[in-house]
């Protein structure tokens, strides 16, 4: 059966065990929702910091392009070999400026169409070594369709679109690197004439977007609107054997999307830059969890401890409430098997002080009332020392002793008659032999008054010795004798004379072994004692 203790200890603890399990389940789903949306948060201003700077980027070279696009066709005063010398100069001379303030230009160029003159072509400025710009020789224009849009594609794409417009990347002509241009129609008096454009270093950009990291493996990579990738850290996408699309669809403004790349969960933010491309921001979904996981974990150890610790102070404080429970319990059990000194230590102001003291008064009041019984059924009406039942009870007390080999046990016993009591009775009435009696018991009493006096029989008595009386023994008997003879010499009446038998066994370790035996020595020698004194005629009437 569980004790109180156990079952208080553990109900308290399945209680704060499944508080804390929902207060963990409810944190861990706060936390999973607050690390979501930080997430979230933090792909959204990586990409848009991204963005900015790119479109910085790109606005910055998009701006110069427009400005000399606004040069040329407000210096362009002629169509004349001359005049388009001339100009050619001057846009030359303006173009150098503005490119020398766009970050990363690789080249800038204007071309004139064959069409509109055959003899000045324009100019090409690369830098290719990061010194400075060098003129390079033109592409010859003439050797292409210029009809054909993916041919050339720096000059068809703009003439044929009439508008300026950010280009695809591309393998320039004759340098055989990977670029990224804008490039614009001139038009004089509503006349293509040619195209301005600026090409940007496609490692340039690369670096842009490498920039952009988060977490261990997240990063961040371009594509156009239709999902088609024009650059990505972990994809070469100038292998055109292999077609290089995201695993999503980007329509809108901006979103928050989820999706799966070689075997993993990621998400991802995308945005749309100036130059019609989309920069997307994107990160394993494992690493988002790792913090929010992580946060979890810390509070599940913490739940944990708190109740490792919960629970060894319950066991304790529980202990102090049920201790004097357990305490009344054992109490209880003394008392049921008749033993009422019982130490009950708790007595605070509380209920359970209260019924402590109640069931200590209770015990105390009983054991009185035991007590009083016991007097009444282990006294002798007549005499009133104790009677043959306390007798018996005493020599089972002795006799436990003897049984368990107390090598500290010393006792005497002493059995006396009453001689002439039937000649009392007879001659004088009971009533006189009951006086008789009582003179006897008194005198035995008075002297052996530190020992327990026993009426065994009608005229029978008996006395067990111990301690300082069994010391004594020798002396007492010579008192009992000494005051026998004055007593009897001082009475007239027969019934206040003392004629007594007695003899007296000392317990022999080594040859009794039990109380009876003892017992049955001490009456052996009450009777030698009677006959001798018989036969000496100490046994007499008056």
């Amino acid at each position: 059966m569980r004790s109180l203790r156990t079952r208080i200890t553990v109900t308290i603890i399945c209680v704060i065990y499944l508080a804390l399990a929902v207060t963990t389940l409810l944190s861990a789903v706060f936390i999973r929702r607050t690390e979501s949306r930080k997430t979230d948060q933090l792909l959204l201003m990586l990409c848009k910091n991204g963005q900015q700077s790119l479109d910085y980027y790109f606005d910055s070279v998009q701006n110069s392009v427009e400005r000399v696009v606004s040069f040329v066709e407000e210096d362009l005063k002629g169509v004349s070999d001359d005049e388009l010398i001339e100009h050619m100069e001057n846009a030359r001379d303006y173009f150098w400026m503005m490119a020398s303030k766009t970050k990363g230009v690789l080249t800038y160029y204007y071309r004139i169409d064959p069409s509109f003159s055959t003899n000045v072509k324009g100019f090409w400025y690369t830098n290719l070594s990061g010194q400075g710009f060098e003129e390079h020789k033109v592409t010859d224009i003439t050797l292409y369709d210029v009809n054909d849009t993916s041919k050339l594609v720096w000059f068809t794409v703009p003439k044929h679109e009439g508008k300026s417009i950010w280009l695809t990347p591309y393998i320039t002509d004759n340098l055989d690197v990977r670029v990224i241009s804008y490039d614009a129609p001139v038009y004089y008096k509503g006349q293509f004439i040619g195209v301005v454009g600026i090409e940007v270093d496609y490692s340039t950009m690369a670096e842009e977007v490498d920039s952009i990291q988060f977490y261990n493996n997240g990063y961040a990579y371009l594509s156009d609107e239709n999902g088609r990738l024009f650059y990505h850290p972990r994809v070469d996408v100038t292998d055109t054997s292999v077609s290089h699309e995201i695993p999503f669809s980007m329509t809108g403004e901006s979103s928050f999307v989820r999706y799966e790349y070689n075997g993993e969960a990621r998400e991802a933010v995308w945005l749309p830059l100036s130059n019609g491309m989309r920069l997307v921001v994107s990160v394993p979904v494992s690493e988002t969890k790792g913090e929010w996981m992580g946060l979890v974990l810390n509070i599940s150890l913490g739940t944990v401890v708190v109740l490792v610790v919960a629970s060894l102070f319950l066991m304790i404080y529980t202990r102090r409430i049920t201790r004097p429970l357990e305490q009344l319990t054992e109490a209880a059990e003394q008392v049921e098997k008749g033993n009422y000194d019982i130490d009950l230590p708790y007595d605070e102001d509380d209920e359970l002080g209260r019924l402590t003291r109640s069931f200590k008064k209770l015990s105390d009041n009983t054991k009185i009332h035991i007590n009083d019984l016991n007097e009444q059924v282990y006294v002798d009406a007549l005499t009133h020392v104790k009677n043959k039942g306390a007798y018996e009870k005493m020599a089972e007390e002795l006799q436990e002793q003897i049984d368990r080999g107390n090598p500290d046990l010393k006792f005497a016993i002493g059995a006396f008659d009453c001689d002439n009591l039937k000649v009392i009775n007879d001659q004088y009435g009971h009533d006189k032999g009951d006086a008789y009696l009582n003179a006897s018991c008194g005198m035995i009493s008075s002297v052996f008054k530190r020992s327990p006096v026993f009426r065994i029989g009608g005229d029978e008595f008996s006395v067990i010795l111990k301690n300082e009386d069994y010391h004594n023994l020798k002396a007492l008997l010579a008192q009992f004798d000494a005051r026998v003879d004055m007593i009897n010499a001082s009475s007239d009446n027969p019934w206040d004379q003392v004629w007594i038998s007695k003899g007296f066994a000392s317990f022999d370790p080594e040859h009794d072994t039990s109380v009876a035996s003892v017992m049955k020595r001490a009456d052996e020698l009450m009777y030698d004692d009677k006959r001798e004194r018989k036969s000496s005629g100490k046994i007499k009437m008056r």
